[in-house]
């Protein structure tokens, strides 16, 4: 114990390799997990790919909402692959880990993908509040460089705040348990391997989900508030489904990547245990961008014409 805090007084890292634990404590299950969690991503990687070549090829989908769109599905891609390809590695080996260095790189790319979606989404949710609210008005304000600088802004947010977060967590002394109860490199867990008091960066991380979660969340909020209430005052019903079925699908994706972002990062620490934990990052890697392409093929007509056209060809 002295050694330990000793180490820590010296804020000294002494681990170099972070072990995960084993995703299912239940024999048997890891084979059926890997073959479930590969189908999962592949699937996320083909529909977000096809999502970006049709906003890509097609004419008829050059406009801003496609244009987030697209840049969505590059997030949903680089997001899934900065966690589950060593995750599916790990079922298959004894040594399920990590470099110090490796976790770092993982954490930062999580990090930085996940803030930069929560802005995009906010993004996604003002084009439609223009266009909806505000449609004679909507080629003037959502011109290409306000496309461009709502895109710019939410990058450069998700690659400052991930890079002050990752340098936080990092710079505590590792000095002692390697095993990360977790299938990779999340915050919390991490944190409670750290040889130091982690109190100030437990209200860190806790102020940083607030402003950069809940902010974007609360915009998202306020525009569709704004949207409904457009919505509902438009005489025919017609008139109506037409109109909310153009933010339909961004609404359905929105509640998907909130609903499992906030539960998981801003439930209260009483009810934090490692399998819920797990379960629920599991859902927030993986179901979101799996279910992003399905989403937005079977709910929005241009992009379905857009894929007809593809296979057509």
């Amino acid at each position: 114990t002295k050694h330990l805090r000793d180490m820590t007084s010296w804020n000294h890292t002494v681990v170099t390799y972070f072990q995960f634990s084993a995703f299912s404590s239940i024999p048997g299950i890891q084979g059926s997990l890997f073959c479930l969690v590969l189908l999962m991503y592949l699937s996320a990687l083909v529909g977000n790919l096809l999502i970006i070549v049709i906003t890509m090829v097609d004419a008829a989908l050059h406009s801003p909402m496609y244009f987030f769109l697209k840049n969505l599905s590059f997030l949903e891609i680089g997001y899934t692959t900065s966690t589950i390809p060593r995750m599916l590695v790990n079922f298959l080996t004894k040594r399920k880990g990590i470099s110090f260095l490796g976790c770092a790189t993982q954490m930062y790319a999580f990090s930085l993908l996940g803030i930069t979606e929560c802005c995009l989404l906010a993004a996604m949710a003002y084009d439609r509040y223009v266009a909806i609210c505000h449609p004679l008005r909507y080629t003037t304000v959502m011109g290409w460089n306000m496309c461009f600088l709502l895109s710019a802004v939410s990058w450069l947010i998700g690659v400052l705040l991930a890079l002050g977060q990752t340098t936080f967590i990092f710079t505590l002394p590792y000095c002692g348990p390697n095993r990360i109860n977790h299938f990779f490199c999340d915050l919390l867990p991490l944190l409670k391997l750290a040889c130091a008091d982690t109190f100030k960066n437990e209200i860190a991380i806790y102020i940083i989900a607030v402003l950069f979660i809940m902010v974007p969340f609360l915009l998202i909020v306020t525009s569709y508030v704004q949207i409904l209430h457009t919505i509902f005052k438009m005489p025919s019903a017609g008139g109506k489904r037409k109109t909310f079925s153009t933010c339909s699908s961004h609404l359905v994706v929105v509640t998907l990547f909130y609903g499992s972002g906030i539960v998981t990062y801003l439930r209260p620490k009483d009810f934090y245990s490692s399998s819920s934990n797990k379960l629920l990052s599991l859902s927030y890697t993986l179901m979101s961008p799996v279910m992003n392409p399905l989403i937005y093929s079977l709910r929005n007509k241009e992009v379905k014409q857009a894929l007809k056209k593809l296979i057509a060809k």
